[in-house]
């Protein structure tokens, strides 16, 4: 076994975890070889897989440089993932020094590397709790939350390529409500879910078929997505694909490129 397929105790590498799978998707280092095989049995239907991945991560430095460059100075960062360059706290207290982040992930491997590689720093508080989108009450009743995040001030709501992990059953409409009820207007919502919108017919057929063998993500159609959406009133461009939303100026936004980018994202602001 290799020094990165070592895991501590108590941490599960049977079951591919999102976290770890997108890790591998945008280049990190802190998967196993059950993610590894996950994310390469989506490559070989949908190439595009590993695309979509990094665009989702430019999104996220984008989004969050607007919503600092908004006023907002706290950050709630549900699904965080393993830690990468561009991390939320790091975006907001470029602009923001004294910004506040509370990151929260169902991961203990996501736990122990947030803890080594976020250190404290001199600028602004970053906490980190265990916690499942599922359970959106007890996320916002963590003392480590609470620490970090005045819900009298307006919040950066961070749903970033989650919700697709919420199956139908488990209501994701729903929770978007319960947590933007937390939060007081004026506060944003960050969010991107994976789509099939623009997979060829059979490559889409296959990306669910893996889906369903490992119990993985759902990708879903923009109707969909923009129905977990109506708390919120959208920012322009509204709910579009991750290259199309405030891109940097000069972006590749030509349809070949578009095509191969196959998640939805939006910023909407709290009614």
């Amino acid at each position: 076994m290799s020094e990165q397929d070592w895991a501590p105790t108590g941490i599960d590498i049977s079951r591919p975890h999102p976290a770890r799978v997108y890790d591998y998707h945008i280049g990190g280092k802190t998967n196993y070889p059950v993610d590894r095989e996950l994310a390469e049995r989506f490559i070989a239907v949908a190439p595009q897989t590993s695309v979509t991945a990094l665009d989702n991560r430019a999104f996220l430095g984008r989004a969050v440089r607007y919503a600092t460059e908004q006023g907002i100075d706290q950050f709630l960062d549900i699904g965080t993932g393993i830690p990468a360059p561009g991390n939320t706290h790091e975006v907001a207290q470029e602009i923001v020094p004294s910004a506040r982040v509370a990151y929260v992930d169902n991961d203990p491997i996501v736990l122990a590397h947030a803890r080594a590689l976020m250190p404290a720093t001199d600028r602004g508080r970053t906490t980190f709790t265990m916690g499942d989108v599922r359970e959106p009450e007890k996320i916002l009743a963590a003392p480590e939350v609470r620490e970090v995040i005045d819900f009298d001030r307006p919040v950066g709501l961070l749903l970033v390529a989650i919700l697709h992990y919420v199956a139908d059953a488990e209501d994701p409409a729903g929770i978007v409500n319960r947590l933007l009820d937390a939060v007081p207007s004026g506060s944003l919502l960050i969010a991107s879910h994976t789509t099939s919108d623009f997979l060829p017919p059979i490559s889409a057929e296959r990306v669910l078929e893996i889906n369903d063998d490992a119990e993985f993500m759902l990708p879903r159609p923009h109707a969909t997505i923009a129905g977990y959406l109506t708390g919120v009133d959208l920012v322009e461009p509204g709910l579009v694909q991750a290259p199309l939303w405030r891109p940097e100026e000069g972006a590749d936004l030509s349809p070949e490129r578009l095509s191969q980018s196959w998640i939805y994202t939006a910023v909407g602001r709290r009614n």
